[in-house]
């Protein structure tokens, strides 16, 4: 398993508020999967990450918002934490990073909190997901199919609900950014 993922670049979006297990777990299960992985946040320097309530590490920034190009990148993930997805989310260069993943129809993965970026970038509609139950009445507005599974996978879309859910979810987003490119994926773009 580890050259599975060889040649593939994975952006992983975030900032001040990421849940970091969230972010740091599915890092290393894709780095061990042969990845190259990007920590890619509006600004540069590091962001900070949580532990739940609690102060977690400070995490390094690989490429800021600004000088990162979606073009580069194979698939992206999306980790969750309450404040990180309601940051990006108001953020047009954030939203319109993550639209271009769908545009070309590269996978996207995103757990928790972290399906609010992909309401805001109109992505979801039409589409079987599964986030933090606080979100299921925001994705359902959105036009999308809300279901409480541990992980569930939409046309190159892997959705998990918490923490506890990372060992399936890393599992699936290997899956799919090993498949590639899916044509589907557009159609919600």
């Amino acid at each position: 398993m580890t050259e599975q993922l060889s040649n593939k670049r994975v952006a992983i979006l975030a900032t001040d508020g990421v849940e970091q297990v969230e972010l740091t777990q599915p890092k290393q299960a894709l780095e061990e999967a042969g990845a190259q992985t990007a920590i890619i946040a509006p600004k540069s320097g590091t962001i900070q990450g949580w532990n739940h309530y609690d102060k977690g590490d400070e995490i390094p920034v690989d490429l800021t918002l600004d000088s990162a190009n979606p073009e580069d990148y194979d698939a992206l993930i999306l980790p969750g934490g309450t404040v990180n997805p309601d940051q990006l989310r108001t953020q047009e260069k954030a939203v319109q990073f993550v639209k271009a993943f769908f545009q070309a129809g590269k996978p996207v993965a995103a757990i928790c909190h972290g399906p609010w970026t992909l309401v805001e970038a109109d992505v979801v509609r039409g589409r079987t997901m599964t986030s933090w139950p606080s979100l299921k009445t925001d994705l359902q507005n959105a036009g999308a199919n809300w279901v409480d599974q541990e992980v569930v996978v939409d046309r190159g879309l892997v959705t998990s609900r918490n923490p506890q859910d990372i060992p399936a979810f890393n599992k699936k987003v290997i899956e799919e950014i090993a498949e590639g490119r899916h044509a589907e994926q557009r159609l919600s773009a």
